[in-house]
């Protein structure tokens, strides 16, 4: 009876908006109230949810601030105190944007000066990512040595599955190349311009990668997929987050936390969408051993053993280049 007596009193205003719909509908049916009388209540029920509408506005609109107001803690916080303080600062505002989040919107818009902390929440103690998007390369810069480290120091599994374009397709790493350069021509934070070939370097740099770092910690899980066409976001999915940003590093993202139905939904297309895409067998990059710093001729029989063999117009600087991307990258929206 409590537990009933507590919602009731949770849900009043919804309680008394049925209520009255219910009543005025009953009187009106029974012709035991005018038409008039009967319009009144009519009107008295929307005006009640009208308040309650407004109401949830109010909670949501609060909620959002104190992520906001959190998030910036954050910030303050790690540029302000000493090294030894921040970790208990940061699991604080970590507990304060959890707690806001869950009060919010089932979608939380993210400010994109506010990204990269929503990742580091997302990256944390996470056994698993799933990336779609284009090349890959915030995932082989920041998310998966990131990942990795924590994984190694925890000693757990980690699951990464990725699908990015296929760079043995030149009209397609074409066209993306084009959009890049439409949105920022010029070089950006790389130092480097996008270009066809810079598009491929950076696809194949992250198969590379994702073969390196396999070889380096066993407990690594990766599965990679070769998209055939191009998509203009980045769709990024923790064990507590998923993250939609676009490529624009300026442009707000779409965060959805784990439980919400949007995360389920984009769960079920990030899976279906990566079953349709080239699988890269790589499993079977444990074949051709991996040197610290890989050689040239480790690379190319690399790409050669998993079906993705480097163009033909590739010379030895160029193959220097995408292993240079794979183990040293740099981050292109610092």
């Amino acid at each position: 009876m409590s537990r009933w007596t507590a919602w009731v009193g949770k849900n009043a205003d919804g309680v008394v908006v049925i209520g009255l719909a219910v009543v005025s509908g009953l009187l009106g049916l029974a012709d035991i109230m005018g038409t008039y009388k009967v319009d009144a209540a009519i009107l008295t029920v929307l005006a009640l949810l009208a308040l309650t509408l407004l109401r949830d506005r109010v909670q949501v609109e609060s909620a959002e601030k104190r992520a906001g107001e959190f998030i910036t803690r954050a910030t303050r916080a790690l540029e302000t105190m000493p090294t030894d303080d921040r970790m208990a600062e940061w699991q604080d505002t970590v507990s304060g944007i959890r707690t806001a989040l869950a009060h919010s919107t089932l979608v939380q818009v993210v400010p994109g000066a506010e990204i990269a902390h929503v990742h580091a929440l997302a990256r944390r103690k996470t056994d698993r990512w799933t990336f779609k998007g284009g090349t890959g390369t915030y995932l082989r810069a920041i998310t998966l040595p990131e990942c990795l480290k924590s994984a190694r120091e925890e000693r757990r599994p980690l699951k990464v599955q990725f699908e990015i374009i296929d760079p043995t397709n030149a009209e397609l790493c074409g066209r993306y190349a084009a959009f890049r350069s439409s949105l920022a021509p010029g070089p950006d934070a790389t130092g480097e311009a996008w270009s066809l070939d810079r598009t491929r370097k950076e696809a194949f740099a992250t198969i590379l990668a994702a073969c390196w770092y396999r070889q380096r910690f066993t407990l690594l899980d990766v599965a990679g997929g070769l998209s055939a066409t191009m998509t203009t976001f980045r769709v990024d999915m923790s064990s507590s987050f998923l993250i939609i940003t676009q490529e624009e590093s300026a442009a707000p993202a779409l965060v959805v936390e784990a439980g919400k139905p949007h995360y389920s939904a984009y769960e079920r297309e990030l899976q279906s969408s990566f079953d349709q895409a080239r699988q890269v067998p790589l499993s079977l990059g444990r074949e051709v051993p991996l040197s610290d710093e890989p050689t040239v001729d480790e690379a190319r029989r690399l790409f050669t053993r998993l079906g993705a063999a480097l163009p033909s117009t590739f010379g030895d600087r160029d193959v220097s280049d995408i292993i240079g991307k794979a183990i040293r990258p740099r981050n292109p929206y610092r």
